[in-house]
C-alpha cells in the first residue's frame, strides 16, 4: 500500500503532467486552427484563452446556472466564437487532432452545464456570433442560425408579419441550437406541436468537418437532430423552420389561487380537463410558496397555484369555453388581457407591461442568475388529492423557499403525432409534464447539497404517481441523476439505456444506431450524449 506522502507525490506528478500536456495541446490546437482557417488573422479575433482579459466575461456571459460558475468548475482551454462555418470545421478537425473534447454552446441554458463544462481537457465552440435570421413571410418559412435566441427569432418574425408565429419556449434568452435539439415546446404546444415538429431542413457539420443539408445528411440523421439532444452527432449551424398562422389577437390570463382559496381542488380538477381542452387553449400551473397575510393569524407561508394561460383567439370566445369546461376557476372578463401574439411573448417572459418589443433582442436575462437544480416527470393518470397534499408538505421545508413545480398540459395535436416521428417520444397518453425546480442564492457545497437533496426527496415522493417503465424525462430539462455515460468514453448500450430510454423511450435504439454510423469514434460526447456502439473488431480499427 502506498503511504499518504507517496500517494500525494504521485497525484501531484500526474496532475502536473496532465496540465502540462493540456497546455501543450492548447498551443497545438491554436497552431492547427491557424493552418486550417482560410483567414488566420480573422479567426484569431474569435479565440479566447485563459490568458486573455476577456476570457472570463466571454465564458460567464452565457452561463445561466450559477452551480457551474464557481472557482471549482472546470474551465475550457480555449473558447472559439466562430464568425463563419469554416471556423467550426477547423475547430472540429483541430480538437480531434490535439485530443480535446468539444462542448458546443448556443445559449448556455443546459441545466447541468454540459454545453460549457467537462472533466477532461476541452474547448468550447460558442455559437453566439452565428445568429442570423432570415424570415420569408411570403412562403411562411425562416432560416435561423443556432446561436440566435428564441427571443431574437420571435422578434424577427414579428418584424415581417403580425400573424405568423412559431411554437417554441417562453424564455427569450434560450439558444435556438440547444432548444431545437431537445424538442423545444411552448404555449402553442397543443395547437402546433414542438419546435422540431416544424423544422424542415438544417445545415449540419459532421465529425469530419463536412457541411450537410437535409438531402446530403440523409433522413436518418435529419430525424436524429430533431429532438435527439444537442452535441451527439455533430454541430447544427442553422435550421429551416415552418412559420405558422396565429390570430391577430390572443388572450392571456394569470389567475392565482392559494391553498386557502381552494388551490388543491382546482389543481386536481385541472388534471382531468387541461389535456382535453380546445387545442387553442393552453393552461399551465406554476406552483410555489408565497407569504400570505391573514387578518387572524398575520403573515404566514402558504402555497400558490398560478393558472397561467394563452388562448389563440379573443376573450369572447375563451370565456364560454372556460365556463363549460373549467367553471371552478371562476375566470372573468376582467382576468383576461387581449394582445398580439408577439406581445404575449413578453407577457409570459415576465417583462413589465409597456416594454418595447426590442427587449427580446437582449441576451442578458431579465431576472438575476441563480443556483438551481431541476428534474422532470410525465403524468399519465391524475394524481390523487391526498398525494397532492403530501407534496405540499414538502414545500414547507426550508430548502423549498424558492422551489417550483410547473405543470404543462399535453393533448391536442400532441396526441396525433407518433412517438417515433422524431426522437422526442412523449406524445399520446400524457396528461401533462411536470418541471420540478429548486433555486438558492448562496454559493457553497453544503448549501447546494441541501437543496439538491430536497428536490431528490420531492422526486422520490411523486414517483408512484408519474410515468414508469420507464419513468420518462425531458432532455431539455437535463438531469444527471437519472444516469450518465462512463467518463472514459466507453459506454455500453445497456449502461446508456439507464438514462437514454427515460428521455427517448423506444427511439433510443435508433439514435444509437445513427450515432454509430455518423460518429463511430464517439468524438462528440458528454455525460448524456448518445453513445457510439461498435462491434469489438471495429473498435480496434478506430
Amino acid at each position: 500500500m502506498k503511504s499518504p506522502i507517496t500517494l500525494f507525490v504521485y497525484t501531484f506528478v500526474v496532475l502536473s503532467f496532465a496540465w502540462a500536456a493540456s497546455a501543450h495541446n492548447h498551443e497545438d490546437f491554436l497552431h492547427c486552427l491557424s493552418l486550417h482557417s482560410p483567414n488566420s488573422s480573422s479567426i484569431s479575433k474569435t479565440i479566447y484563452t485563459p490568458n486573455d482579459s476577456s476570457y472570463s466575461s466571454v465564458l460567464n456571459f452565457s452561463i445561466h446556472n450559477l452551480r457551474f460558475a464557481t472557482p471549482r468548475t472546470p474551465k475550457p482551454q480555449v473558447i472559439v466564437t466562430p464568425l463563419q462555418v469554416s471556423e467550426i470545421k477547423a475547430s472540429i478537425i483541430c480538437a480531434k487532432t490535439t485530443g480535446f473534447q468539444i462542448r458546443t454552446r448556443s445559449g448556455g441554458h443546459d441545466y447541468e452545464g454540459l454545453s460549457y463544462v467537462s472533466d477532461v481537457p476541452f474547448i468550447i465552440v460558442d455559437l453566439i456570433n452565428l445568429r442570423s435570421i432570415n424570415v420569408d413571410a411570403k412562403n411562411n418559412v425562416a432560416w435561423v442560425q443556432s446561436g440566435a435566441t428564441i427571443g431574437e427569432l420571435y422578434y424577427r418574425i414579428a418584424e415581417k408579419s403580425k400573424t405568423l408565429g412559431f411554437p417554441a419556449g417562453v424564455c427569450p434568452t434560450v439558444g435556438v441550437g440547444g432548444h431545437f435539439s431537445g424538442g423545444g415546446y411552448g404555449l402553442m404546444l397543443r395547437k402546433f406541436g414542438l419546435a422540431v415538429d416544424n423544422v424542415i431542413d438544417a445545415y449540419f457539420i459532421d465529425v469530419n468537418g463536412n457541411l450537410h443539408d437535409r438531402k446530403s445528411m440523409g433522413e436518418d440523421v435529419f430525424w436524429a437532430l430533431r429532438g435527439g439532444g444537442g452535441a451527439s452527432f455533430g454541430i447544427v449551424v442553422a435550421w429551416k423552420i415552418k412559420l405558422l398562422q396565429v390570430p391577430p389577437i390572443v388572450t392571456v390570463f394569470t389567475v392565482p389561487r392559494t391553498l386557502e382559496q381552494n388551490a388543491t381542488n382546482l389543481i386536481h380538477r385541472w388534471q382531468y380537463i387541461a389535456s382535453k381542452q380546445d387545442d387553442r387553449l393552453f393552461i399551465r400551473i406554476i406552483i410555489r410558496g408565497v407569504n400570505s397575510t391573514n387578518p387572524q393569524q398575520g403573515s404566514q407561508r402558504t402555497l400558490e397555484a398560478a393558472f397561467n394561460s394563452m388562448f389563440l383567439g379573443k376573450s369572447e370566445e375563451l370565456l364560454p369555453i372556460m365556463q363549460n369546461t373549467f367553471p371552478e376557476l371562476g375566470l372573468t372578463k376582467e382576468d383576461c388581457i387581449e394582445m398580439s401574439w408577439i406581445e404575449s411573448i413578453l407577457y409570459f417572459a415576465g417583462f413589465p407591461s409597456g416594454q418595447p418589443l426590442n427587449v427580446l433582442l437582449d441576451r442578458t436575462p431579465l431576472f438575476p442568475k441563480r443556483f438551481f437544480k431541476a428534474k422532470s416527470d410525465y403524468v399519465n393518470e391524475p394524481i390523487p388529492k391526498a398525494a397532492l397534499e403530501g407534496t405540499w408538505e414538502l414545500f414547507k421545508e426550508e430548502e423549498a423557499e424558492a422551489a417550483e413545480m410547473i405543470l404543462s398540459p399535453y393533448g391536442g395535436i400532441m396526441d396525433e403525432i407518433s412517438e417515433s416521428e422524431t426522437p422526442f417520444p412523449h406524445r399520446a397518453g400524457n396528461l401533462y409534464k411536470i418541471q420540478h425546480l429548486v433555486y438558492w442564492e448562496e454559493e457553497g457545497e453544503d448549501i447546494a447539497e441541501r437543496h439538491i437533496n430536497w428536490i431528490r426527496k420531492l422526486y422520490s415522493y411523486v414517483a408512484p404517481y408519474v410515468s414508469n417503465n420507464p419513468r420518462a424525462a425531458y432532455i431539455n430539462y437535463r438531469d444527471l441523476d437519472i444516469g450518465m455515460n462512463n467518463k472514459n468514453g466507453k459506454t455500453s448500450y445497456e449502461e446508456a439505456s439507464v438514462w437514454g430510454v427515460k428521455y427517448f423511450k423506444g427511439n433510443f435504439k435508433r439514435l444509437v444506431s445513427i450515432k454509430t454510423k455518423v460518429d463511430p469514434s464517439n468524438f462528440f460526447m458528454n455525460e448524456q450524449s448518445i453513445p457510439s456502439i461498435l462491434p469489438w473488431w471495429k473498435k480496434r480499427a478506430h
